[in-house]
């Protein structure tokens, strides 16, 4: 049994907002470890660091690699970029602590469900934030990831092109003004289009990026224009999606569904299996 207390550091501080606290679960080894960001899920105006699966947390360490467990800003507390910035910011602070960790920099991936899943793929498609003329040493730390294990990823974020890939009913997440700090009035402006690109992972991806796992349990079917706001923001066509603008630069995009599996342990198992592959081969 794994002595879960004493491997805790509990609630740091990574950023000056109340929110920008996470969980390290140092894994017990005598060299430095790779690390698992979890970063939650909860349309971006709810969730919690919490929210952590237990169990993926321990397989994890007992495998020799750390796990850590974010919060950032929600959407009705600021808009974006904020979130997205805050989880940049907690992966520059965990290489920021290195040496006083015992943390491998060279080894940090991220996964997450739903919001929280499409942060850690926008963060990994994304160029690396860092400033090494920062005054901040934290600043000066990457923020690339050497992989993301995702489940029920929104792969973009643009209504439009949701609205043709699955349904307008999913453009219309009532989470969505709050996040795009735009109400729904004006999603047909040239500010609204350019902060729904920005905001969309698949807008950066580049040949030098790092594999991705994606999940999604909901069943390829069609969703009513009239279905329920919101309906759909699950809906596996996001990682087809994905997956046919990875193919041309050659970008590793594993995708699976509900189907693959006699039942959900086995997407969990392959899951563990993606981020200990990626993080623990040689180098």
């Amino acid at each position: 049994m794994l002595l879960l207390a004493a491997a805790l550091l509990a609630n740091i501080s990574y950023g000056p907002h109340e929110r920008n606290v996470l969980d390290f679960y140092r894994a017990d080894s005598g060299k430095p470890t790779p690390v698992v960001v979890f970063i939650h899920g909860g349309g971006f105006v709810s969730g919690s660091k919490a929210n952590l699966n237990a169990a993926m947390r321990d397989r994890l360490l007992e495998s020799g690699i750390s796990v850590a467990a974010i919060n950032y800003r929600y959407a009705t507390q600021a808009s974006f970029p904020a979130p997205m910035m805050d989880g940049v910011r907690a992966i520059q602070f965990l290489r920021s602590k290195a040496r006083e960790w015992n943390i491998d920099k060279t080894r940090i991936a991220a996964m997450g469900g739903s919001a929280g899943a499409g942060m850690a793929l926008w963060i990994g498609y994304h160029d690396d934030f860092a400033n090494p003329a920062s005054n901040d040493p934290i600043e000066r730390e990457s923020s690339r990831l050497l992989a993301m294990a995702v489940n029920g990823a929104q792969t973009t974020l643009d209504p439009a092109i949701i609205s043709t890939l699955i349904s307008p009913a999913t453009a219309s997440h009532p989470s969505g003004p709050a996040f795009f700090g735009i109400p729904f009035s004006d999603y047909d402006t040239p500010r609204a289009r350019a902060i729904f690109r920005d905001a969309s992972p698949a807008t950066y991806l580049s040949k030098d990026d790092p594999p991705a796992w994606l999940y999604y349990d909901e069943p390829d079917v069609d969703v009513p224009p009239n279905a329920k706001p919101g309906t759909g923001i699950h809906h596996p066509r996001f990682g087809v999606y994905l997956r046919e603008r990875c193919m041309p630069l050659g970008l590793k995009c594993d995708l699976r569904f509900a189907t693959d599996y006699q039942d959900v342990r086995g997407a969990a198992n392959e899951q563990f299996a993606f981020l200990r592959r990626q993080l623990t081969a040689p180098k």
